[in-house]
């Protein structure tokens, strides 16, 4: 197997997204709290939004590396802005001025192009956040994902190719998870046929262990 290359098998064995499953263990409730703190709400309407908004964001990230031309662009977008050591000392990050700076906001933006406003929305009806606090949050988030990634392509080793591949699995994990949900909700032709409140459908406790 050529060096860079991703194993189909790594995610296959598991079922579980690499990227949320490792967000999800650096956060915990303690990160979920500050999180909260940082947007002015609660830990469970706060750990519902990170629910929704976790595989919306992967989901993004896994469109943008789709292609070979996708896949190159997103690793000149690690390059300069995924830092792996943002998950070293998440409280860290979460707790500075780092978390609320204009450029998660303008990592959020390349995620999610013309889909931004509608994954927010989408958001906001899955957790009960208003807009703003909604926003805010994926603007915290969106470092968290690429730092992961970042990781991922550095532990690995991969190239375009095997970010391509490894993104794909991931893609494919997300919309088993979420029954399809976050294709409906990224699609850029916004056809009308996702209803925004089915989103309440992906904040169902799974991924923080509440009952």
């Amino acid at each position: 197997m050529a060096e860079g290359a991703f194993q189909n098998s790594d995610l296959e064995k598991t079922g579980i997204s690499t990227l949320i499953e490792m967000l999800q263990q650096k956060l915990g409730s303690e990160g979920l709290s500050m999180q909260g703190c940082r947007i002015g709400a609660d830990p469970q309407s706060t750990g519902n939004a990170v629910e929704a908004a976790l595989p919306a964001l992967v989901g993004a990230l896994s469109r943008k590396g789709a292609d070979t031309n996708g896949a190159s662009g997103l690793m000149q977008m690690l390059d300069r802005d995924g830092d792996g050591n943002v998950l070293d000392d998440l409280q860290g990050f979460l707790g500075g001025n780092r978390a609320e700076t204009g450029a998660g906001q303008n990592m959020l933006q390349q995620l999610l192009g013309g889909q931004q406003q509608r994954v927010e929305q989408g958001v906001a009806k899955a957790s009960g956040l208003d807009a703003g606090a909604a926003q805010k949050l994926l603007g915290m988030l969106a470092p968290m994902v690429m730092g992961a990634l970042a990781k991922e392509k550095q532990g690995k080793g991969l190239d375009a190719g095997g970010l391509m591949g490894f993104l794909g699995n991931e893609n494919k994990s997300v919309e088993k998870k979420t029954g399809g949900m976050i294709g409906r909700l990224l699609d850029q032709n916004c056809d009308g046929d996702f209803d925004l409140n089915d989103m309440a459908k992906l904040a169902v406790g799974k991924l923080f262990g509440k009952k």
